[in-house]
């Protein structure tokens, strides 16, 4: 690998397109040749000051102007004289593709990955970690906050995006409903009141009623929690955590900007709220992705996990706690599991110290974009929301239609739907969206269903259609 670091000094403009500007001019004048292979995206974010996802748009940028080319699990190289593309983008078909036999269920209910990537690379890390030598210290117990090793792995993901994340503060779960779980378990007790979004993700409020805690959800607008809000929220309760997710939200896609993050911190500090921050699509989102346990790390449990960007069964996680609140999360963790899985973990961290991982977020956040401008071409704008790396999209519907209506004449057309009444934190009016998850099925068959709704609601509901 070089050792390239790029001169920026006298480059304007967002610096991802200053990298690949002098990506550009060190090719041209000869200072790195055909073949050289680059730094990793999180070496050079590094030695460079700035972001991993900064680095991501920029070699991004760069391969798209044919400059390098990503090879699955070796790294990026400078391209040669003619350039290779190994990542279709979507185009407008003319018409949906026909049926496949295993495409006749379309179903768009699970928020998953779109899975065609890094099979290969996991029989490769598999057969590394079955002839090592220390392969047995995989089959003992760990402690509960994790392997040592595997945490340091987890402390490295975690300053990409938030400064001064220390080892000491990072614990390993089996994916981020255990680092839920684990988190929510080690703070408070029966009764207590959890605030979250009033739509929110359904696997929190479900560990919320086991866990014999009260779920409070809290008004949103188009950047998520608002804070006066949450203010009146904790005024009239006795509540002292809140459950988020600031980014990509689930099932809004709903991103808040600085200003609200800062706003939201605020409002947790006055009235001694700890906060569960929810990154689930935190690491494909790049830069737009800050978190707030960047602003407040001492009140910020941060939960990182690898389900959107890598596998959701892998079930690897890390929780970023405050200081003060890691042996409590530590409580969590072994009352829930234990101990996460050591060799689930070992796979994750091998991939983080490599770089490996780079290649898996690049992968799945260009293939979740793809995917929504599926949808785009099919929707017009303002009625279908999303956000950057993320494989879920909030859809508006028309006045004419109710979700129930939609989620019943679509399974007709078997393209299987979730309806916005399981997100609801509180019973209250059903708001007239449908989440669409795009990443769990191939893309013959999102091209079809999506057809398939597009058609549906260009007229009203057939009028016997509560009885077909």
């Amino acid at each position: 690998m070089t050792i390239w670091i790029p001169d920026l000094t006298d480059r304007r403009g967002p610096r991802y397109l200053a990298i690949a500007e002098a990506l550009a001019a060190d090719r041209a004048d000869g200072r790195l040749a055909a073949g050289t292979r680059l730094p990793t995206h999180r070496d050079l974010a590094y030695r460079l000051g700035v972001t991993v996802g900064t680095v991501s748009r920029a070699y991004a940028e760069a391969e798209r102007r044919g400059l390098i080319r990503g090879e699955v699990g070796r790294g990026t190289f400078v391209q040669g004289a003619e350039p290779e593309q190994d990542f279709r983008p979507f185009t407008p078909a003319a018409a949906p593709p026909t049926a496949g036999p295993d495409d006749l269920v379309m179903d768009l209910r699970s928020n998953v990955p779109a899975g065609a990537f890094g099979v290969d690379l996991l029989s490769r890390a598999l057969s590394d970690i079955a002839a090592a030598p220390d392969l047995v210290d995989l089959m003992r117990y760990q402690s509960d906050t994790g392997h040592p090793r595997h945490r340091a792995a987890g402390a490295r993901l975690f300053a990409t995006q938030v400064p001064r994340a220390e080892t000491a503060n990072v614990l390993v779960t089996n994916g981020a409903q255990h680092g839920l779980a684990a988190t929510l378990t080690g703070m408070g007790r029966a009764g207590d009141t959890l605030l979250t979004e009033n739509l929110t993700f359904p696997g929190m409020t479900t560990l919320a009623a086991q866990l014999d805690r009260k779920v409070r959800g809290v008004a949103m607008d188009a950047e998520g929690l608002r804070p006066d809000a949450l203010d009146e929220a904790c005024r009239t309760s006795d509540a002292r955590v809140l459950y988020t997710i600031p980014y990509a939200q689930n099932p809004t896609t709903a991103v808040m900007g600085p200003q609200r993050r800062r706003d939201i911190v605020a409002v947790a500090r006055r009235h001694g709220l700890t906060i569960i921050e929810d990154g689930i699509f935190g690491l494909t989102g790049g830069d737009l992705a800050t978190p707030m346990a960047a602003e407040a790390p001492d009140i910020t449990c941060y939960i990182l996990s690898l389900s959107k960007c890598v596998a959701p069964g892998l079930r690897a996680g890390f929780v970023l706690a405050p200081p003060d609140m890691v042996d409590r999360v530590a409580r969590g963790v072994r009352a829930t599991a234990w101990m996460a899985s050591p060799l689930s973990l070992e796979v994750a961290a091998r991939w983080i110290e490599d770089g490996t991982i780079d290649s898996f977020i690049d992968w799945n956040r260009r293939e979740a974009d793809d995917r929504v401008a599926m949808a785009r071409h099919h929707f017009d704008g303002p009625v279908l929301r999303s956000a950057p790396g993320c494989y879920h999209v909030w859809l508006a519907l028309p006045d004419t239609w109710t979700p129930a209506d939609l989620v019943r004449e679509a399974a007709h057309r078997n393209v299987l739907l979730v309806g916005p009444d399981v997100f609801q934190a509180n019973r209250g009016p059903v708001p007239p969206f449908v989440r669409l998850s795009l990443g769990g099925i191939s893309r013959p068959a999102l091209e079809r269903s999506l057809a398939h709704l597009a058609e549906l609601l260009a007229a009203p509901p057939h009028p016997d259609a509560a009885l077909l």
